[in-house]
């Protein structure tokens, strides 16, 4: 069971090697979208710098704690769209009957389509969370936190992803719901949990997954707690489940659109 695992990993990690090395070919284009989406995401600091400006606290947030909501957000959304890219559009894949190429390769489905692309600009939405932390509030322990939060955010997102792109599995329409979904919890995790209130604040954290994903490891950043530590560590485990299991639920609906195509 072990060696299975072991090499369904090694199939995952090769597919993201190959995937951004197919990026690289054209080094200009690849540097320019990374050096692009880091600058522009760089430009939002402007935006808080004149807010604490006027205000010292937002939402219980200081400076540094907006930064590192920022540069966790900013290395998750990054880091999904890095190593699993194609759960965001599996939507197309189901609707136009294209995961024939999958289902005949020897590896595991679910796998083999999460990890079959990836996006070039994502790497600078991941460094620059990087870098932020780096700025703002570096230590070795939280850089380690940060990055495991990247990871357990980055599953969670995709998980969520999976979810509801498998929809499209029984209502077609699905599509635009899910996207609705997805778009809302990345704008939502930019801002201190702390303003939001009542049914908002129960849809951050109980719907959308951005209690989990962001909010909860924030502030464990800040104040570490290992309750809310095995909280998210529970959750990821929890959604990473129920999205495979929705996923090949579903799959045994899926109809084939005879395509031929070839998967390298």
């Amino acid at each position: 069971m072990s060696t299975v695992v072991k090499n369904q990993l090694r199939v995952c990690f090769l597919s993201v090697k190959y995937n951004i090395m197919r990026e690289m070919l054209n080094k200009v284009t690849f540097l320019t979208n990374i050096g692009f989406m880091i600058l522009n995401n760089a430009a939002f600091i402007l935006q808080w710098v004149i807010l604490f400006h006027l205000k010292e606290n937002i939402g219980g947030y200081t400076m540094r704690d907006v930064m590192l909501l920022w540069g966790l957000a900013a290395s998750t959304f990054g880091l999904s769209r890095i190593l699993f890219a194609r759960a965001f559009s599996l939507p197309d894949l189901i609707i136009n009957g294209k995961l024939d190429s999958y289902l005949v390769q020897p590896k595991n489905v679910l796998l083999s389509v999460i990890t079959s692309a990836t996006n070039t600009s994502a790497i600078g939405d991941f460094l620059y969370g990087i870098l932020l932390l780096c700025v703002f509030d570096f230590s070795p322990g939280k850089l380690l936190l940060f990055l495991l939060f990247s990871g357990t955010g980055a599953i969670i997102l995709t998980a969520f992803a999976l979810l509801l792109g498998s929809l499209c599995f029984w209502l077609v329409r699905a599509e635009a719901f899910g996207d609705h979904m997805i778009n809302c919890s990345i704008s939502f995790s930019t801002y201190p949990d702390g303003i939001f209130q009542g049914v908002a604040r129960f849809l951050l954290y109980q719907v959308l997954p951005v209690g989990m994903v962001i909010y909860r490891p924030v502030h464990l950043l800040i104040d570490f707690r290992i309750s809310s530590f095995l909280q998210v560590l529970g959750y990821t485990i929890l959604i990473c489940f129920l999205a495979a299991f929705v996923f090949y639920r579903g799959l045994k609906r899926y109809s084939s659109s005879n395509l031929m195509e070839a998967r390298m």
